[in-house]
């Protein structure tokens, strides 16, 4: 199997990364990135680009992948809901058009988050407008399209968050996160729990489109 990474340097990225990187059932890894990130792995290959609106340029590097994990997002603090859409919206959708050109039989593994408003017509910007991509992808004509909507996140293995602010609140949590993940399984997952969920719904699928975090542990298990 062949996987189209983009967000490769983020948390939920760089987990999904690791556990493509060990499965065995997995022969490479295109990682879309702006800039080089100087890792070297024989089943990675990056692809340096640097318009994300418009990723035509580099759909002969992404044809024949068999799955896209988009981990790629932004905190919508400080951003207007245009801003915040330009991003989450239209990024997501260009790297979707561009995947459906090239390779229509793939499948489209979206993550956002807990909470997402599916409705679009919510209070909460963010939900609304990671609602609204949701949608878009569900509509697409993928083979498979699943979203996947972690709450709190353990991060494993060395990995970390690059939003300072997230990286605080693991820090505090990390002496009772093992007491949370056992007494609130629906709401804590990890890294390597996430990234193997994704692969097993690219390769098996899963049981419903749109999973929150107990669903993501179920397909970990």
């Amino acid at each position: 199997m062949k996987v189209l990474l983009f967000g490769g340097s983020g948390m939920v990225g760089q987990a999904v990364l690791r556990e493509c990187v060990l499965d065995p059932d997995i022969e490479q890894v295109v990682s879309v990135v702006r800039r080089a990130t100087g890792s070297v792995h024989p089943k990675v290959r990056e692809v340096v680009h640097a318009d994300f609106h418009d990723f035509s340029a580099i759909e002969p590097a992404i044809a024949g992948t068999d799955v896209c994990f988009f981990a790629l997002g932004a905190t919508s603090a400080g951003m207007s809901e245009e801003e915040y859409r330009r991003v989450t919206v239209g990024i997501t959708l260009a790297a979707a058009k561009s995947l459906l050109r090239v390779n229509p039989a793939s499948t489209f593994v979206f993550v956002s988050g807990a909470g997402t408003d599916g409705t679009e017509r919510g209070r909460v910007m963010w939900a609304r407008v990671k609602g609204a991509a949701e949608n878009a992808l569900l509509a697409m004509p993928f083979k498979a399209s699943y979203m996947f909507r972690p709450a709190v996140i353990q991060p494993l293995h060395g990995i970390r968050s690059r939003t300072a602010s997230y990286r605080f609140f693991y820090a505090l949590l990390w002496p009772v996160m093992p007491l949370l993940r056992a007494l609130f399984p629906r709401y804590v997952t990890t890294t390597e729990r996430l990234g193997r969920a994704m692969i097993t719904a690219a390769k098996h699928g899963a049981p419903k489109r749109v999973l929150e975090t107990g669903d993501i542990n179920a397909l970990a298990s």
